[in-house]
């Protein structure tokens, strides 16, 4: 039995078999139907979520499966005062792989040691977010054609910013990329990023406070929101959250072929007037999510 807390528990050939296996998806649906039919998938999510959750619930019915779980906290016995110990024992007699979100680092990690059933980390805190990252890929290689030989741009919350720091990890295994870094000083990528993974690896990397002056270098921008619930100064949230506004003024400097990417939600550093930019992926990015978690569900489950 195997699960995915990290995405570097993912080795570079398993990471390129759950794309190939999604854009088989993608290409050839009614093949994949019935796959997991009988099979249950279990979402616990303890903190709130629209894409992730729903993205998860849609892979397993598009796989002939079934879904029950919770979608807060307080609509399960946690409320009682359940350790995650304890819920993942008791979930694994009812379903046979378990999505979890979880606002503490590491609770998914819990779960997987105490489950008797694959655990899916739907992202714990700031920490990992290893599905979205898949989704990324999946993103990038299907709108570049590649994954190796980019400049990737990733601007906003880079220090709290979960999808961020997974993306890095995992962009890292592939020759030819270089990073950006757009961000205020405040919300710099934290020292654990820029030492354990670019600088011990040798990734090239620039770190910069402007968007304006970075943008035409870049094959993808990768935005982020500055995320209220990571902050615990509200005069803090507010002073940042507005630092980088993406608007179809500052596009006319991005190259034709470079795409925007957005783990969403986003609240208002896209401009809705480049949602009909042909650049803009974000949407379609959702909808990849959707085949990558169909991939690795049946993954997880030794299905073929």
């Amino acid at each position: 039995m195997r699960s995915l807390i990290d995405i570097t528990e993912l080795d570079l050939g398993e990471v390129d078999a759950l794309i190939a296996k999604a854009e088989d998806i993608i290409a050839h649906p009614e093949k994949y139907a019935d796959k997991c039919r009988g099979k249950k998938l279990a979402t616990l999510f303890y903190e709130p979520s629209t894409r992730t959750r729903l993205s998860f619930e849609a892979a397993m019915y598009e796989l002939g499966g079934n879904v029950l779980g919770f979608s807060e906290s307080q609509s399960s016995s946690a409320a009682k005062g359940e350790s995650v110990a304890d819920t993942a024992k008791t979930v694994s007699c009812y379903a046979d792989v378990i999505a979890m979100r979880h606002p503490k680092e590491g609770a998914p990690l819990v779960a997987s040691r105490n489950a008797t059933i694959p655990v899916i980390n739907a992202g714990d805190g700031g920490h990992n977010h290893p599905t979205q990252t898949l989704t990324d890929l999946l993103t990038i290689k299907k709108e570049k054609g590649r994954l190796g030989g980019l400049t990737v741009g990733l601007c906003g919350d880079l220090k709290f910013g979960r999808t961020v720091h997974s993306l890095i990890s995992a962009l890292s295994r592939y020759g030819g990329i270089k990073f950006v870094f757009i961000s205020p000083a405040e919300l710099k990528i934290p020292g654990y990023v820029r030492q354990g993974v670019l600088e011990k690896n040798g990734i090239p990397y620039e770190e910069t406070t402007d968007l304006d002056g970075s943008i035409g270098k870049l094959d993808i921008l990768y935005m982020t929101r500055v995320q209220r619930e990571r902050f615990f100064n509200e005069e803090d949230y507010l002073r940042l959250r507005d630092s980088y506004i993406l608007t179809q003024q500052k596009m006319k400097a991005a190259r034709e072929d470079m795409i925007v990417m957005h783990p969403l939600p986003r609240v208002n550093e896209i401009s809705p007037e480049i949602d009909s930019d042909p650049r803009a992926c974000y949407f379609r990015q959702v909808l990849y999510g959707k085949y990558i978690r169909m991939a690795l569900i049946l993954m997880l489950l030794g299905i073929d």
